[in-house]
């Protein structure tokens, strides 16, 4: 019994986790109405979160103390904390002012085939034959939605799908790149100094590149900015974590395949957007590859 309660709080966990993650798009796109460009919301949000990551560095820096963390480790941390949160941020922020939050979302979804193709690449693990029919059948739904919007929303479409591609790409990168070091620093602490150093990332691409008065846009901006760094970035790290924990990696794959759906619920509430029959099919179709990837790789575990 204990088991079973244990069991589906995770679930819970899991599925707010999700639902606030989707948020993200959805709450970025808001923002764009306030004239708003991408590498200041980005900074906003970076600018609320970096004091929570400090904290959490701060409690768990004794987090395994015993293990022999060398300058190598530290050096790439700076690398994965580099591409995992500030490089897939930004681009995800710029694809965002082309395209919808519902198909950015679809497309974000696409990473675990990257991870996959990144392990074969780079560690030679072996893809199965239902991995490769799963990853063939994410990109045909890709496909089928995107062929549908580029006819609605012109070339423009292409652009923002080719940035949160980019996102997805160098977050799996990410992924697989830190697997080996998550054991040396252990995951809060990882995840913290690696917030942390993507925060500084965004902080130096501003003040070389931007123009624009920090302090100059309407409440309004620094309000979802706000939202987007405590509800939808921090919390919901915590409880996924926490989800994976108690339900585990392939049970936690199946609750995200909540994230899609929940974000074309909330982008057509907030946002006004509305998908095609085609879309939503592309959409199901990516959706059930990803979770076949997903669910055979946690069998594989």
């Amino acid at each position: 019994m204990q088991a079973t309660k244990r069991f589906w709080y995770g679930v819970v966990l899991g599925v707010l986790g999700v639902v606030l993650f989707s948020s993200k798009a959805v709450m970025v796109k808001l923002s764009y109405n306030y004239n708003v460009d991408p590498i200041s919301i980005l900074l906003i949000r970076m600018l609320f979160s970096f004091p929570f990551y400090i904290v959490i560095a701060y409690i768990y820096r004794n987090q395994n103390s015993h293990t022999n963390v060398t300058l190598k480790d530290y050096s790439w941390l700076v690398f994965f904390g580099f591409i995992g949160y500030y490089l897939a941020s930004y681009f995800d922020f710029i694809g965002l002012t082309y395209i919808k939050a519902s198909l950015e979302r679809i497309i974000l979804f696409l990473y675990p085939t990257f991870v996959i193709l990144f392990n074969r690449l780079f560690l030679k693990q072996k893809i199965t034959k239902v991995q490769t029919g799963a990853i063939a059948l994410t990109y045909l739904g890709i496909i089928i939605a995107f062929s549908n919007e580029v006819v609605i929303s012109g070339d423009e479409a292409y652009l923002g799908g080719f940035f949160i591609l980019l996102s997805a790409v160098t977050y799996a990168s990410y992924l697989v790149g830190s697997g080996w070091l998550i054991p040396k620093f252990g995951v809060m602490k990882f995840t913290a100094y690696a917030m942390m150093i993507s925060c500084l990332c965004v902080f130096v691409h501003y003040s070389l590149i931007s123009e624009i008065d920090l302090f100059s846009f309407s409440w309004e901006v620094y309000f979802i900015g706000f939202l987007i760094a405590v509800f939808a970035t921090v919390i919901p790290s915590f409880f996924v974590s926490a989800s994976i924990k108690m339900i585990n990696s392939s049970n936690f794959a199946i609750v995200a395949g909540m994230g899609p759906i929940s974000t074309i619920i909330l982008a057509s509430l907030f946002l006004n957007e509305s998908l095609t029959l085609l879309q939503l099919f592309g959409a199901l179709v990516v959706i059930v590859g990803i979770l076949l990837v997903s669910i055979n790789k946690g069998e594989k575990a």
